[in-house]
Formats: C-alpha cells, sequence, structure tokens
C-alpha cells in the first residue's frame, strides 16, 4: 500500500523534502501509525513530527491519529498555524 506524504511550512524545513510517495509497512495503517514510523526515521524526523501540537489531515480532511489511511490516499502533516 502507497500513500503520498506532505510536510508543510516548518515540518518542511526541518526535513528538507516537502513530499515522499512511501509504502506504507505491515502493521502502519493509521495516520498515527504512520507518523510514528517517521520519527522513527531518527533525531531530525522526531523533532519535527514529535510535537503534539503537530496537525494532521488526510485526503485534505483533518484528523486524529487513528484516522485510517488507504491505499493511494495523501496524508499532510503541519504545524499549527496562527494568524493575526
Amino acid at each position: 500500500m502507497s500513500v503520498t506524504v506532505k510536510f508543510f511550512a516548518s515540518v518542511r524545513e526541518a526535513l528538507g523534502t516537502a513530499s515522499e510517495v512511501l509504502e506504507l509497512p505491515a502493521g502502519v495503517s493509521t495516520v498515527g501509525g504512520l507518523r510514528a514510523h517517521l520519527a522513527g526515521r531518527g533525531d531530525v524526523w522526531q523533532q519535527a513530527l514529535g510535537s503534539t501540537a503537530l496537525r494532521m489531515a488526510c485526503n485534505q480532511v483533518m484528523c486524529d491519529a487513528d484516522a485510517a489511511v488507504a491505499d493511494g490516499a495523501e496524508v499532510a502533516f503541519f504545524p499549527p498555524v496562527t494568524g493575526g
């Protein structure tokens, strides 16, 4: 099962990439599972994706860590946004 993962704002800057297509490993079936898998890549990934304030979306709909990820999904990670 493959998904497109997009990174925005400071997450993108920290990771040095805006997106990637990824084959999900066995057992990864939720947005939270994907986040944990990516954070397991190392320190920079853990720091960029480890914030409790990190926002997530699946197929352009805001979601929580329990949201299911289907084949071909687009998952996005981004920091909270402030306006003013």
